[in-house]
């Protein structure tokens, strides 16, 4: 039966005489999706792969465009190249050949699951403020070959993408790409939980472009498929359909939510990511600057962290068991009659008390949960963290000398700092932090950071444009397996 079904792939579904460049050549589409045709060589393009689209012009031609690796002519083989678009132009023999090839090439295309109606965020201010450029000279080009309709929307402020997610009709759209960093990512995202509907729109696949200061989301989608994080290689991963699902954790305090993708922050981690925000000027290179700073005036933070460790770490702190404390503002009773007014994603279901729970007391230098490899395009923050394995990985750090953590925050970029004897690295469900003052001060408390925003915020020097969402005080959060869908390279 394999046999015969690779026959099927390599048979024609279209086989012809057509002109490329005044001459006749056969020109050939099989089952496996080869454009074959041959001119001074043979030639051809998978259109699975390097095929954006067509069109049919004037004059009974049909322009194929295509982005192949950039070398000498269009060919299957060859050495791995930057990758150009380039367009392959042929002229069936009739009108009915036309009619037939051009069917042929949109039935295979249609076949491959793609995009064909994209919402599109812009954000003119993240970075280095290059979104708009980034859009129209590298992302719009592949967009048009590739035929998407596309509607694009550039944001004004912030939480505009949350705005227009938690109210969009989603039935005119096939997914939405943010053109940013990682913040609209996580704003759409917040607004899709958000609706009545959760549970239909979180299932809107979602695309990164990279254009923001961090870009760790499509750092680790690109990276896993071994492919550099360039705009060119994320667009393609939007135009191509593929899709990966993502887990997603919900921070809650009370009937205070917030859903993040990336990151959760106390301590170090944290104090670098909000405080650096005024030398935001600087762009990338303001998180180096003021590290070093932070480094050379380290904090510690009383604190406790609780968690429910995966197989394999279950040795690491002390055991306790976990005490559900409903408060007046949302009892067990109101907890089930949210859930039955669905007024959006309440968060993962599993019942936390019947699960085995172990706790570390601080002072900490550092508590960072990741859900992705990459936490910017240089900082590999959790090398061994999975997009949908239904865990956090856990970067924990304690007493050490400042030579040390230096020597240690230079291993980011490759992931090797985990490897310190000062790091713990550890795989958890669900996780509980309970944030104190500082050591060295303690009429002075910290700040807890989910994916670049500041949730909550104690006695601290940094204030901020925007009240924070939670109190400093003890947060939970919980993981939902595979939640989210991206659009992500194969």
């Amino acid at each position: 039966m394999d046999q015969g079904g690779q026959l099927d792939n390599l048979s024609p579904i279209l086989s012809d005489q057509v002109l490329v460049n005044g001459t006749a050549v056969p020109l050939t589409l099989t089952g496996d999706g080869k454009l074959r045709f041959l001119g001074q060589r043979q030639q051809c393009l998978t259109v699975e792969k390097e095929v954006l689209g067509f069109a049919v012009e004037e004059g009974s031609r049909i322009r194929i465009n295509a982005v192949v690796e950039e070398r000498e002519g269009i060919c299957c083989c060859g050495n791995r190249g930057d990758l150009v678009r380039q367009s392959f132009v042929f002229e069936p023999l009739s009108e009915d050949s036309l009619a037939l090839w051009s069917q042929k090439l949109r039935d295979y295309i249609d076949s491959l699951g793609r995009p064909k109606r994209l919402l599109i965020f812009l954000n003119p201010f993240g970075g280095k403020k290059s979104a708009t450029k980034i859009f129209s000279e590298d992302v719009k080009p592949y967009l048009e070959d590739a035929d998407i309709q596309i509607t694009v929307i550039e944001t004004k402020h912030q939480l505009h993408a949350k705005e227009v997610a938690k109210t969009m009709d989603l039935s005119k759209y096939d997914g939405i790409v943010c053109v940013s960093g990682d913040g609209i990512l996580v704003e759409v995202v917040n607004g899709l939980l958000e609706r009545e509907d959760w549970s239909a729109a979180i299932n809107m696949p979602i695309g990164m472009v990279p254009a923001g200061t961090g870009n760790g989301m499509v750092k680790s989608l690109l990276h896993a498929a071994g492919e550099p994080c360039c705009v060119s290689n994320a667009i393609l991963a939007v135009i191509r359909g593929y899709k990966h699902s993502l887990d997603v954790a919900t921070i809650s305090q009370g009937k205070t939510r917030f859903f993040s993708v990336l990151m959760l922050a106390w301590g170090l981690i944290a104090d670098i990511d909000i405080e650096s925000e005024k030398y935001r000027w600087m762009g990338s290179a303001r998180l180096d600057f003021y590290a070093i700073q932070r480094i050379f005036h380290l904090r510690h933070y009383n604190g406790r962290i609780c968690f429910v460790p995966a197989p394999g770490f279950e040795d690491y702190g002390e055991p306790m068991s976990y005490h559900c404390e409903p408060t007046d503002e949302e009892s067990p009773k109101q907890e089930e009659s949210l859930k039955t007014q669905q007024h959006g994603y309440l968060g993962s279901d599993v019942k936390l008390e019947d699960m085995h729970w172990r706790t570390i007391s601080g002072p900490f230098v550092s508590v960072w949960l990741h859900n992705v490899p990459w936490g910017s395009e240089d900082v590999m923050a959790a090398p061994n963290a999975k997009f949908s394995d239904g865990y956090l990985d856990l970067i924990m750090v304690k007493g050490l000398p400042k030579l040390a953590l230096l020597s240690m925050m230079s291993n980011m970029n490759d992931g090797s700092h985990v490897e310190s004897p000062y790091v713990t690295y550890i795989k958890v469900k669900a996780f509980i932090l309970e944030p104190g003052t500082r050591v060295e001060d303690p009429t002075k408390e910290g700040i807890i950071d989910s994916d670049g925003e500041v949730i909550a915020r104690g006695n601290v020097t940094y204030k901020g444009n925007q009240k924070p969402l939670m109190a400093y005080d003890k947060v939970q959060i919980t993981v939902d397996q595979g939640l989210a869908t991206l659009f992500a390279p194969k």
